[in-house]
């Protein structure tokens, strides 16, 4: 049995782009794999932990080999729960709307917290190696506009890549719903063609 973490990191429900592609891609998924497991992290509904000045200082207590105070122990103990629930899983699945061009800060925290040095990344003589990947990616992004490869104004897609590559993932499966905010059926016919595309790729995720 394999594990599936399923991040969804938008607050809306029935009216949520990336949410809708990503629950058609869940349905498909446990279908073809009706023994695997699917925890699911809510992020709007997810009390994180603030990366405040204790966790801060016992992140460098840590990379500087420094003894950690007690309130630092109690702070990174929940920090590292949650970095091991996610190097855990066996497959990823993340969906997200575009926000301000980005993605949503509930989504960025979760990534503050995860992406820590000799838990998801390596750090030694002035060169990186991600320690989570090797294993399978998807991310369903939503946009209310239309954004290309090259697009100066999309600091979505082009972020989630290069932190998740940065860890180690280099199997990233793509899924775009967009534009979302155009006309009914251009936004109907954007979400149409997301679902689909998810099941396509949870047939063989």
């Amino acid at each position: 049995m394999k594990t599936l973490l399923y991040i969804k990191s938008s607050p809306r429900t029935d009216r949520s782009h990336s949410h809708t592609a990503a629950k058609a891609f869940l349905s498909v998924y446990q279908q073809k794999n009706p023994q695997d497991k699917i925890v699911t992290i809510a992020l709007f509904a997810q009390s994180l932990p603030e990366f405040d000045n204790f966790a801060a200082e016992s992140k460098y207590a840590i990379m500087h080999g420094r003894e950690k105070t007690a309130e630092q122990v109690k702070k990174w103990t929940q920090i590292e729960k949650i970095i091991e629930q996610f190097k855990s899983a066996d497959k990823y699945l993340i969906s997200t709307p575009m926000w301000n061009f980005g993605i949503p800060y509930k989504l960025k925290h979760y990534i503050d917290i995860i992406v820590q040095p000799g838990y998801t990344f390596s750090a030694e003589h002035g060169s990186y190696k991600g320690l989570a990947g090797g294993k399978p990616l998807c991310i369903i992004y939503a946009r209310g506009g239309s954004y290309d490869d090259n697009s100066p104004m999309d600091f979505q897609k082009k972020y989630l890549d290069l932190i998740f590559g940065f860890i180690g993932f280099t199997d990233i499966k793509t899924i775009i719903c967009q534009p979302t905010l155009a006309d009914e059926k251009t936004s109907a016919d954007a979400q149409s063609a997301a679902v689909e595309a998810a099941r396509k790729t949870a047939d063989f995720f």
